[in-house]
């Protein structure tokens, strides 16, 4: 009955008739209501293992993703199908938050989005805790592992949804963990008992493909000039990404680079156009990818060496989503080796510099010894490197430092609400004669609107203000402009920008402690990741599809036989089997020979009219069978039983 069911649901929202491997058993562990990690690789279709069970039950899912732009595609997605979902971001106004959570706690909301920040507030858990939640799913669940490659602290607050919902299940869902990783998710996440469904990492359409070559150039124009269709070419920094979208234009390839340094508004043309096929090659970093829906990409190249098996997986499986042929190319030159492990030593600075990069960001944040706790700033980190002459690297990795260590949290660029500080007591205010300009009825509307402003920064909505106020959205915005030039209010518009929040105040820089397991053991961490990687690259036997199944946990034996490798085994066996059928005519004729009278081997290529190497290979092989011998005279005699 549940069978039916589930696949009842799945026919009448997404149009499919049967579930993809491991897609079931995952649904099946989550309505018995275990905790469940889920391994499934990129483009396997992992949503619809949270959201058919929540379809099936009553009550509704929280979901926890690292990106706005994912959560907004997934809510548009479900709700174009009939189904109620919503997402909390940062680029709503506190109003529309509280619209939404209301609508979790008593409308017939079925999904939140929401982004592993949020789980911090106490606000958040309050209204959480009188929500009907009968399954909390996290996303990009490796991000919760300090052993992952792509750790991030904020992960560890969903365990506090725990606290709120003891009897929930939760369902960890990944497309890249080891061993390792996959223990430390489960008991970050307070999985009841470890519970893993493995789908197989296999993907039987995707050819990969490594090439050894100083000529990178070269070998990717071969590819986009025999491989139809769309594609993505990664690239390590954003200077490059500029440069070989240009020379591929050049080509006669369109192509658009794509990196964190463009403005949004850039960002999100670049990726609709190429999405929509008017461009047909992006050249990006790996800031390109994640949560985008493209099923038809067909090749996806690596201009340079990645970091781990991980990202690589990732990233190379974006092409091919739809099932068909579709090519993964790791383009490596002789120097790529020493150029990483020397980037690790900018991204692993020495404490000192970690305690220099601190007191340099304190400055320019403007913040002073014993000042700054709960408070957040934005942060431009590309502007910060630029000032202070520091590599973006070595200030990304002491960053994420500190945030294991919980002094900050930067989080991602998304959109940010504008914010306002009174910077006089409402005493003083009250004394300040600002009916001239309209600045005192605003005000009071202010007031009226929003609590807290006196103390710390409070997100309001310009829109709200000007329904309020009379005002139109122009207006509301110079008076606030003009509140902060009269020193009245901190007025921080908004912006679409990372932010960054101070867990504690800031410490002399003697003060600071970094935890030895958070430094040493990541940094060793890394260059193992790196190590499998190079093992990747050296490889010239084992399948390579094989070969990332295993890295992931897998003990089967299972050949691609569209890999490099693979191709290359199957051209040799071809060769192999071309030979002995050439050689079966040779075989007769050359024992007929030997039969008549003992042969010398240099006569017999003469009689036979072949190549010393051709006869020489036949007789090898009549010697190894037994047939023919060689004797002490030189020559070759039929062997007699």
């Amino acid at each position: 009955m549940r069978e039916f069911r589930l696949n009842q649901l799945l026919e009448q929202y997404w149009g499919h008739k049967e579930f993809r491997s491991a897609q079931f058993e995952v649904i099946n562990e989550v309505l018995n209501g275990y905790d469940t990690l889920a391994l499934m690789p990129t483009g396997g279709g992992k949503s619809l293992t949270y959201q058919i069970p929540t379809l099936a039950e009553d009550g509704f899912c929280i979901v926890i993703t690292p990106l706005i732009a994912l959560m907004k595609d997934q809510v548009d997605n479900l709700r174009k199908r009939g189904i109620k979902a919503t997402a909390i971001h940062s680029g709503l106004s506190p109003r529309e938050i509280d619209i939404a959570f209301d609508n979790c706690i008593y409308g017939s909301t079925k999904f939140l989005y929401i982004a592993p920040e949020r789980i911090a507030t106490d606000l958040f858990l309050t209204r959480v805790a009188k929500m009907p939640v009968t399954l909390i799913a996290v996303d990009e669940a490796h991000c919760i592992s300090q052993w992952g490659y792509d750790f991030r602290p904020a992960y560890l607050q969903i365990a506090r949804l725990r606290e709120v919902h003891p009897d929930v299940p939760i369902l960890a869902l990944t497309a890249s963990a080891t061993p390792l990783v996959m223990k430390d998710i489960m008991e970050n996440l307070r999985f009841d008992e470890p519970n893993i469904v493995r789908s197989t990492f296999l993907r039987p359409n995707l050819s990969y493909s490594v090439r050894h070559t100083d000529d990178k150039n070269g070998q990717l124009l071969r590819l986009v000039n025999n491989v139809k269709g769309s594609g993505i070419v990664y690239v390590r920094t954003r200077e490059a990404t500029e440069q070989l979208a240009a020379w591929l234009n050049e080509e006669g390839h369109t192509a658009a680079a794509y990196h964190a340094g463009l403005p949004h508004a850039e960002r999100s043309l670049r990726q609709e156009e190429w999405i929509q096929n008017k461009v047909r090659i992006m050249v990006a970093t790996n800031a390109f990818g994640m949560g985008i829906d493209k099923p038809d990409v067909r090749f996806v190249v690596h201009y340079a060496m990645c970091d781990s098996l991980e990202s690589y997986y990732q990233e190379a499986g974006r092409a091919g989503r739809d099932g068909k042929r579709a090519y993964a190319l790791l383009l490596v030159a002789s120097d790529d080796k020493t150029r990483i492990k020397r980037r690790f030593e900018q991204e692993f600075p020495p404490l000192d510099q970690v305690k220099d990069i601190y007191e340099k960001l304190c400055n320019y944040l403007q913040i002073a010894i014993g000042d700054g706790e709960g408070n957040s700033f934005l942060f431009n980190i590309f502007d910060f490197c630029a000032r202070n002459h520091l590599f973006e690297g070595t200030v990304s990795c002491t960053l994420k430092l500190l945030e294991m260590n919980n002094y900050l949290t930067l989080t991602d660029a998304r959109e940010n609400p504008a914010r306002i500080l009174f910077t006089v007591s409402r005493d003083e205010l009250y004394r300040l004669r600002l009916s001239r300009e309209e600045l005192d009825p605003f005000i009071r509307v202010l007031l009226r609107l929003y609590n807290g402003v006196f103390s710390d920064f409070r997100p309001i909505d310009e829109r709200e203000i000007a329904l309020w106020s009379g005002y139109t959205i122009e207006r509301v915005r110079e008076l606030l402009r003009r509140l902060w030039q009269l020193r009245v209010i901190r007025y921080i518009p908004s912006n679409r920008s990372p932010m960054l929040y101070m867990h504690t105040e800031r410490l002399p820089r003697e003060d600071l402690y970094i935890a030895p397991e958070t430094y040493i053991r990541r940094r060793e961490l890394m260059e193992e990741r790196f190590e499998q990687m190079l093992l990747y690259t050296q490889n010239e036997t084992q399948c390579r599809s094989e070969l990332l199944d295993h890295y992931f946990g897998s003990d089967e034996e299972h050949r691609c036989g569209i890999c490099d490798l693979c191709l290359s085994e199957k051209r040799r066996r071809k060769s192999e089997e071309q030979i002995t059928h050439e050689e079966e005519p040779l075989r007769t004729k050359l024992l007929s020979l030997i039969e008549e009278q003992p042969q010398d081997p240099r006569s017999l290529s003469m009689q036979l009219g072949c190549s010393p190497e051709t006869t020489a290979s036949a007789i090898r092989t009549l010697q190894q069978e037994g047939v023919i011998t060689l004797g002490e005279d030189g020559l070759l005699k039929i062997s007699r039983p």
